[in-house]
């Protein structure tokens, strides 16, 4: 018992004190030399400035914890962490210090993701609800897996940074996600030890950022953190064996967040991509809710995805994702303008 605890505790605690010695010293070093970054977006609630470079501690204590755990093997997965690690690092940084437009920031993503794709990372296959698995490789062509993988990751990093509009919101759902994937590979039906370790350091990598951005946050994910934290949920499912269904429904929320958001977006004739309080968190502080309340829901919502996810295979997986989505619209649009005379709209 003790053993395995100090395997996978040990990588846990090494990425948690590191991200978190980085989160306290870009606190202390933003509020002594008065750092400036952009200023915080129409998104946040803070009138104040806050340092966007939590991202920064997550990633570089991610990227430590890996080099400095000897039981990892650096085949092309750990290594498009670690590439994908830096290119998002230094993009992001740009962003948080002058921001870039969303057509940058997409054409980046797409670089990085066709990056890792020549270096070997594929969704070769996805599972079959009604048995066997659906091959996105044909004839040794990975046409369609480029494009399933395009759109998986896509979805993932830019649902993770939209939801990250208030305090503890983006970085407390990862985490339950994450630690929800490190259950599942300890499955003896999954049995995948090297996964459970990466996701053990990137839980630990949060965990350290999240003890300074719970409410009132003294420190922001910024680009480089919304997008990193997206990035390695994404690869993870995809080391894990295309865990596509599993992270679809631990994510629900935030997914269903965006959809929300793009349909109302769309509905009123505006990009898509234009930052605005349209989503959902947002209409719960202007029905009167506090952060806590909100962080308080949605960790709940977050927790029972998992639980389904952990419990579920297959077919069944795909009809939990289908009713708890429907009903979490339902709950949200009753919730949000079941009293019409107080909805906003």
């Amino acid at each position: 018992m003790i053993a395995p605890i100090l395997f996978y505790g040990q990588p846990f605690v090494i990425s948690f004190a590191i991200a978190s010695v980085l989160c306290f010293f870009i606190i202390h070093i933003f509020k002594t030399f008065k750092v400036k970054d952009r200023r915080n977006d129409v998104r946040h609630i803070h009138k104040q400035d806050i340092s966007r470079f939590g991202g920064v501690a997550i990633i570089i204590s991610f990227i430590i914890a890996i080099f400095l755990n000897k039981y990892l093997f650096f085949d092309h997965i750990v290594w498009s962490m670690i590439i994908g690690g830096v290119l998002i690092l230094l993009i992001g940084v740009i962003d948080d210090v002058k921001p870039l437009s969303w057509k940058s920031q997409i054409f980046a993503q797409v670089i990085i993701i066709l990056l890792i794709f020549i270096m070997g990372v594929r969704i070769e296959f996805i599972t079959n609800p009604f048995g066997g698995v659906i091959w996105l490789i044909y004839n040794n062509i990975p046409i369609i897996s480029l494009l399933f993988m395009l759109v998986w990751m896509l979805v993932i990093m830019n649902a993770i940074n939209w939801c990250d509009g208030i305090d503890g919101l983006s970085g407390g759902i990862v985490f339950i996600a994450v630690v929800t994937l490190v259950i599942i590979s300890l499955q003896p039906h999954v049995a995948q030890p090297p996964i459970a370790i990466i996701a053990t350091i990137f839980a630990g990598s949060v965990a350290g950022f999240l003890i300074f951005n719970l409410p009132v946050a003294r420190i922001f994910a910024g680009s480089s953190g919304s997008f990193f934290m997206g990035y390695v949920i994404a690869l993870i499912a995809i080391a894990a064996g295309a865990k596509i269904g599993t992270t679809l429904l631990v994510l629900a929320v935030p997914l269903v967040d965006s959809i929300w958001v793009v349909l109302q977006r769309i509905r009123d004739n505006r990009s898509i991509f234009q930052g605005d309080k349209g989503h959902l968190h947002h209409k719960l502080l202007d029905k009167g809710w506090s952060v806590r309340r909100i962080l308080t829901l949605y960790y709940f919502l977050t927790i029972l995805s998992a639980y389904i996810a952990v419990s579920t295979f297959a077919l069944g997986k795909i009809f939990a994702l289908i009713i708890f989505c429907s009903s979490v619209v339902v709950f949200f649009y009753f919730l949000l303008y079941g009293d019409k005379d107080k909805s906003i709209v």
